[in-house]
């Protein structure tokens, strides 16, 4: 088994880590625009310390970045074989990922799930916050937001990053950067075909010049989902961005698009989530315009609106229970006759519609500045806006609206030759819980040439949901209410999340190996959990027991994880992560723990001819999803890509066979889901 083997090599290379062994990224190109780097010295770009742009809002070298990073570049987003941007987070470490569709989309999430729906998590397409506010919140929707083809990058700040995103990023975000138009000049197209009814197509078109480009892009992903579940699935993607240079000083980008995804949910005899068909739609726009004040200055405003609506209903069906009621002899008691003429008055079933809409509209304003080569400074403002409209779920036609006011800031001062210090905070107010203030001071400290150490704290918050705030879900029919399954009492509480960190990452080219590692302590205090509760008797006409939510528990999230690279011989590299956790919340079955110990080791080969050979494995232990019965999921799966290219003409490209999940199937959010084998075919061309 190759589970105890990754073990054995997870506990040698924390042996060998004394020695020096280091995590040496991938450098990459990075373009000024694309990068957003003014306000930088030319010598940052020669650097072959790949630039971090989003962790504190300052494009950094990610040696001096307040935290623990992971790039996934466009080169290991195609050598994956990955199909959406979910799927390819499990190769981060400490993240854990499903790719159900039971929640809405696959998700992913960082140390632990702790709901199904990932709403600690930031996710940002070039800047613009894709949480999704509608239920209880989440970022699994957004993760689908673009087609794996037009991304450039993935940021993945493994940890809270409140001080600089606010209450959404209290356990890390994702920075998913598109590609930069001049880079999409002309036609590319791609198909994929194969096992478990994978039908997936993507085209785009780049054109343009002299400093205004665009690209029109169009896609689909679908399979048969996973064995044993409803959740056949079909994504439909359309966005278009610009890029546009309207002087020497002022760049503008606009971007637009729109999302359906239209899947299957509910189980075979679960009268309350049948099984059935649910759309979910989004559009949005963007407007980014950037001014350079000088050398060492500049101004950026970003302006955006995503709307979205979910259509979701079932029967709910009664009969049962109307038969039973009518079978009761009456024996001449006026009471139960009563009570069987109203139950005989409701219909055989009735429909439960979850469905509804949502919308955010954010306006931010940032200034970046470089005061002197030892200290720079961003200070900045957003108002962001969120509503909430939906009968089904808040017993009210009423827009739900939170307003947000956020402040931010963060200054790098490098108060000496080896040593930088980055401290800063945002100040967050909503108008329904009020106000916070999550700082973060963080000391990166160059002990030798490639060798960083890195420690700190923060403190961050998370708002309640609408949901978790203001949830009144209930059935009715022909004017009787006959179940409550959610009531929110209102009396919950923001939680609270205090890390500490240690980090190690440095780059030792004789031995081509590195190592990063993050050694967490993170306290979260008030954590909201659903509980049941009781309504008094006679209040609906079936038992009802209302889910409410409240802060129930404090509890610490601790251990470690590393991220070994290592390039042993030419056109060859091994990718060892692993992470150790410890959750010691006192119930472990609704909470979510991630595993204890996770790890995935991937070895990428450039074969002759220009053949891309991948192989991934991953192996997990059991963790516990709610929504999914408390049932114990563990997985091992391991995954197969070979590509060779094509050229026709001017037209290049390459063919790739993908098989992923070479071994047993393995559950996948519930016991009655399995991720079976699947292989499939992919052609990729482009001029």
């Amino acid at each position: 088994m190759l589970a105890p083997t990754l073990r054995l090599l997870g506990a040698l290379i924390c042996q060998l880590g004394s020695v020096g062994l280091a995590n040496a990224q991938t450098p990459e190109p990075v373009s000024v625009s694309a990068a957003n780097a003014t306000a930088l010295s030319e010598t940052d770009f020669l650097t072959e310390m790949p630039l971090v742009l989003s962790v504190s809002r300052l494009p950094q070298r990610l040696d001096e970045t307040p935290g623990a990073v992971t790039i996934i570049d466009r080169d290991m987003i195609r050598l994956s074989g990955a199909r959406d941007v979910a799927d390819l987070l499990r190769l981060v470490p400490g993240f854990q990922t499903s790719t159900s569709f039971e929640t809405g989309a696959p998700l992913a999430s960082y140390h632990g799930s702790f709901d199904a729906y990932s709403a600690r998590m930031q996710v940002l397409v070039d800047g613009r916050s894709v949480y999704s506010p509608y239920l209880f919140g989440g970022t699994a929707t957004g993760l689908q937001s673009v087609a794996m083809a037009d991304i450039e990058r993935i940021e993945v700040l493994r940890g809270s990053n409140s001080a600089a995103y606010g209450a959404r990023a209290m356990l890390g975000v994702i920075n998913i950067v598109t590609r930069h138009t001049v880079d999409t000049l002309g036609r590319q197209a791609a198909v994929t075909t194969g096992e478990n009814g994978i039908r997936d197509a993507q085209a785009s078109i780049g054109w343009g010049q002299d400093g205004a480009t665009f690209r029109l892009g169009l896609d689909r992903r679908g399979d048969d989902g996973l064995s044993g579940s409803n959740g056949h699935n079909l994504i439909n993607r359309v966005n278009l961005r610009a890029d546009l240079r309207a002087s020497a000083r002022d760049e503008v980008g606009l971007r637009a698009g729109g999302l359906t995804i239209d899947s299957g949910e509910g189980y075979v005899g679960k009268p309350d989530n049948p099984p059935h068909d649910r759309s979910f739609g989004a559009g949005y726009a963007q407007l980014d315009w950037r001014r350079s004040l000088g050398a060492d200055e500049d101004m950026a405003l970003s302006l955006s609106h995503t709307q979205e609506s979910l259509r979701n209903s079932f029967a709910y069906s009664l009969l049962s229970y109307k038969n039973q009621v009518a079978a009761y002899p009456d024996g001449g008691n006026a009471a139960l006759i009563q009570f069987k003429n109203l139950v005989a008055g409701i219909d055989d079933s009735i429909d439960i519609d979850t469905s509804g809409r949502a919308s955010s509209s954010t306006l931010s304003l940032q200034h970046t500045l470089r005061h002197s080569s030892a200290l720079r400074v961003v200070l900045g403002g957003e108002l962001r806006r969120e509503e909430v409209v939906s009968r089904a779920l808040y017993n009210t036609d009423a827009v739900l609206r939170t307003d947000y006011t956020r402040l931010f800031g963060n200054a790098e001062w490098r108060f000496a030759d080896n040593a930088l210090l980055n401290a800063g905070g945002m100040y967050e107010n909503n108008n329904v819980r009020g106000d916070n203030f999550s700082p973060r001071l963080m000391v990166n400290w160059h002990v030798a040439q490639g060798q960083t150490l890195r420690f700190g704290v923060s403190k961050a918050y998370r708002s309640n949901s609408t949901f978790e705030q203001f949830a009144d879900a209930r059935y009715t029919s022909n004017g009787v209410l006959l179940k409550v399954t959610a009531l929110a009492s209102g009396a919950v509480q923001p939680e609270s999340l205090l890390v500490r960190e240690f980090g190690y990452l440095g780059d030792f080219p004789w031995l081509r190996a590195g190592l990063d590692v993050r050694v967490f302590h993170e306290r979260i205090a008030g954590f909201v959990r659903g509980r049941k509760s009781v309504l008094p008797a006679g209040t609906t006409l079936l038992a009802s027991a209302p889910w409410d939510y409240v802060n129930d528990e404090d509890f610490t999230i601790k251990g470690f994880e590393y991220q070994l690279k290592w390039r042993p011989w030419r056109d060859a590299q091994f990718i060892f992560n692993q992470t150790y956790t410890n959750i010691n919340s006192i119930d472990t079955g609704t909470v979510l723990p991630a595993p204890e110990v996770a790890s995935s080791l991937t070895y990428l080969q450039k074969l002759p001819g220009g053949v891309d050979l991948s192989l991934m494995h991953q192996d997990s232990g059991p963790v516990v999803l709610t929504g999914s019965s408390g049932s114990h999921l563990a997985m091992t799966r391991t995954d197969l890509r070979l590509a060779l290219p094509v050229q026709f003409g001017a037209t290049r490209g390459e063919v790739a066979l993908v098989v992923q999940n070479l071994g047993s199937p393995y559950l996948d959010f519930d016991q009655l889901f399995r991720f079976q084998r699947r292989a499939f075919v992919t052609l990729r061309l482009e001029n």
